[in-house]
């Protein structure tokens, strides 16, 4: 009996084994493929020179800068809001049916295809609001894209700080405010950055939605405020994949934009998992 119950769990945990194995294997044929397509492109030129000839040549600066400005642009908008709304959740709406509506509404948002949110800020930002095609536009699209993500990581978070601490310092004096400023929020903080990790990581590869809010097909000049569009990795990758006049020129190009995406994902992560690591070091000091 001991034997069989052995040998269950050892099929059980290299069942697992191989299948961890398998989805780390797949990854890294992926990421070999793509450097194996794309490193011959990468270069200073392609990295700092604006597209030319039909974007068969030159480089890809400007599609790097508006990324940059869409990624930042879209945190200014959804961390403050989904932190917010998810210290708002835990912290100070009554348990209950509002608060379960609330919550299912969240996670059907996160479920929405990212198109639909494409159109829904083309309706409201660019046309109601007048923001027209912009950065502006663009951002605030993908905010509203992040935000139930960051909303539900930042609930999660705070939820797992032990109740005796809020009893702590609301027992030596402090408000509730001072008690979720100064307690409870640095110590959920680690796992709230997470949230904004994913979040990042989505919006940094979404093109439906700069679709109908920001992206330009062909802009090789930088913009110079956040009303001006621009161009973005992922539609630009998009573009000169599908379309275009000489292919056999564009998909070399196309192979070194995926790689030079994929690389600032990667920065994003570990400055992202540095903040987190920061954040895990104050709270243990303190």
């Amino acid at each position: 009996m001991i034997d069989r119950k052995h040998l269950s769990q050892r099929i059980a945990f290299g069942t697992f084994r191989l299948l961890s194995l398998t989805v780390v294997g797949v990854l890294f044929a992926i990421l070999g493929f793509i450097i194996y397509k794309g490193i011959g492109v990468i270069s200073w030129e392609f990295l700092t020179t604006a597209p030319t000839d039909g974007m068969t040549a030159g480089g890809i600066m400007p599609a790097i800068v508006g990324t940059f400005y869409l990624m930042v642009g879209s945190a200014l908008f959804a961390f403050p809001v989904g932190v917010m709304s998810g210290i708002y959740m835990n912290e100070y709406a009554p348990k209950g049916w509002i608060v379960r509506l609330i919550r299912m509404m969240t996670n059907n948002l996160s479920g929405i295809p990212s198109i639909v949110f494409g159109l829904f800020g083309m309706a409201l930002f660019v046309n109601y609001m007048g923001f027209g095609d912009s950065i502006l536009a663009g951002s605030l699209t993908l905010g509203l894209l992040c935000v139930p993500l960051v909303i539900r990581t930042t609930e999660e978070a705070l939820k797992a700080i032990p109740d005796t601490l809020r009893e702590g310092s609301r027992a030596l004096g402090a408000t509730k405010l001072q008690t979720i400023w100064h307690v409870v929020l640095p110590m959920a903080m680690p796992n709230v950055i997470t949230g904004l990790i994913l979040a990042l990581g989505r919006v940094s590869g979404e093109t439906a939605p700069i679709l109908f809010t920001c992206a330009a097909y062909f802009l090789p000049q930088l913009p110079t405020s956040i009303l001006d569009q621009c161009m973005a990795l992922p539609y630009h990758l998009y573009v000169i994949s599908t379309s275009g006049t000489d292919m056999e020129s564009q998909l070399p190009l196309a192979y070194g934009t995926a790689l030079v995406l994929i690389v600032i994902i990667l920065l994003v992560n570990l400055v992202a998992n540095a903040l987190r690591k920061y954040f895990e070091k104050k709270v243990k000091m303190n």
